[in-house]
Parts: C-alpha cells; structure tokens; sequence
C-alpha cells in the first residue's frame, strides 16, 4: 500500500513557516526518508515529503541526486539523529528565487 509519508513521520503546524514535516520517533542519522521530489520531463514535481519540509541553515537532512535514463529524483536522508518531535529540515538548493 501506498503510503505519501514513512510511519515515522507526520505533517503538523510549524514554527518556520505554515506547516512541516515532524519525527514521530526518534530517526538515527543517515536515514533514508524518501523521495522528495521527481523531476517529470523539464517539470519538478514535489512529493507529499518535499511539499511539507522547511528550509533552515542548520539543516538535519539533506537531499541527494538520483538519475537514470528515463527519471531525476531527490531522495532525502537524515544527516543528524533526529528526535521525536523534531521538525525535519532541508538547506534549499532546488528552487531559485529571482
């Protein structure tokens, strides 16, 4: 079954911006969390997971590359242990503002 987030994370009001993504548990670093973006011909599209992180300096995870012949994808992943409650955070380096 399809799940738009691991059992580990939830969506919640933020304290950064609108709403955020959250530890439900706590996350050892270098976790796998996901797919948070998946680019489809020249579009980027999120998914539920980089529709709902928020950008901070101090980042926890960090998203990775991925490519092969027929798609793009960022895949995130913990850099730091993670505790409950904690709001997962990205350095944004996707979009450019203008």
């Amino acid at each position: 079954m399809y799940r738009p987030l691991p059992d580990c994370l939830t969506i919640k009001n933020s304290e950064v911006d609108g709403l955020g993504v959250f530890a439900k548990e706590d996350i050892p670093a270098d976790t796998f969390l996901g797919v948070s973006h998946i680019k489809i011909r020249s579009d980027w599209n999120r998914t539920p997971l980089g529709g709902f992180y928020n950008h901070s300096d101090n980042a926890n995870c960090k998203k990775y590359l991925k490519k092969n012949m027929f798609s793009q994808m960022y895949h995130l992943w913990t850099t730091k242990d993670i505790k409950e409650g904690e709001e997962i955070t990205v350095e944004y380096t996707l979009y450019k503002i203008k």
